[in-house]
């Protein structure tokens, strides 16, 4: 059964498992000043599913206009659903999950949905990937709100009053979301030739982890990563790797690592750092560098 994956920018990604249309996340259409993607929601005319990570506007804004125009069903968490029924998406199309089901998706193909825990937005960190972090750990969730977040840090950029910032605080008040992430979730989708797996966020509980083993890892690189509910005492290289050791991945692709807000996102990723790693922790994965719509066949 011929598989193929597109990278469609920020973590969302096409999978098309023979006839089958997968959409992993939904969100193409982005700010203006970020680089195309080369495809919109409004332009998907076949899709089957959107697995939605997590509910916010950078992960399933789009998903209303796909399953409206396509008929696609929506997999996601209760505050996903909750976000499409207020975009008019009828219940019948909507699968919401916290983690434990399975989702039949096709003859042959299913989707299993795991928990998961999101980056560390309440720590303002953009860093390249060689660069181990550390501190920040033990804190309740009141001394998290106090620490200069990520979140913090767009909208002090939004209300800056230049022409950007404007740009950038209409785009996000426009966009389709949540200001929660509502429970993130994590998905093992199993053909009869593979297994995927698909992270939206840079955080993951790793005895989950070492419940799944994963031929394709499509995995997330943003911000300071969350191992078990704390900030990683690493790198971002080091959290990959050790995501692709849990998961005995053979082939790993990464996504949210693209300037997909400027200029509040950074500009570039270091790959090399994370081969470097991965050659020492997960020998077998091979780590795939692909551009946007690539195609490529798994």
């Amino acid at each position: 059964m011929r598989t193929t994956l597109d990278w469609l920018g920020t973590s969302t990604f096409r999978l098309k498992i023979g006839d089958t249309t997968l959409f992993l996340d939904a969100y193409m259409d982005r700010i203006a000043g970020a680089p195309p993607v080369g495809l919109g929601a409004k332009d998907v005319t076949a899709a089957d599913f959107v697995l939605v990570g997590h509910a916010h506007f950078d992960h399933i804004a789009g998903a209303e206009v796909i399953a409206a125009n396509t008929g696609a069903r929506i997999i996601g968490s209760p505050e996903s659903c909750r976000v499409m029924t207020e975009k008019g998406i009828p219940e019948s199309q909507l699968l919401p999950s916290s983690g434990g089901e399975r989702h039949r998706l096709a003859p042959g193909i299913t989707a299993t949905v795991f928990p998961s825990i999101h980056s560390c937005t309440w720590i303002l960190t953009d860093v390249p990937s060689d660069e181990r972090e550390t501190g920040h750990t033990g804190l309740t969730q009141d001394e998290r709100a106090a620490c200069p977040g990520l979140v913090q840090r767009i909208m002090e950029f939004a209300a800056s009053g230049s022409e950007e910032g404007r740009a950038v605080l209409q785009h996000a008040l426009a966009a389709t979301g949540s200001r929660s992430d509502g429970g993130p979730l994590v998905y093992l989708i199993e053909t009869p030739d593979m297994r995927i797996f698909f992270q939206d966020s840079s955080g993951c509980w790793s005895g989950v982890f070492q419940r799944i083993e994963a031929d394709v890892a499509i995995l997330a690189a943003a911000g300071r990563a969350n191992v078990d509910g704390e900030p990683i005492q690493g790198s971002m290289a080091d959290f990959i790797a050790m995501e692709a050791e849990l998961l005995r991945a053979k082939k790993l692709f990464i996504g949210h690592h693209d300037n997909w807000m400027p200029p509040v996102t950074p500009a570039g990723f270091d790959m090399a750092t994370v081969r470097e790693e991965l050659a020492r922790r997960a020998p077998n994965a091979e780590l795939i560098d692909v551009g946007y719509m690539a195609g490529t066949v798994l």
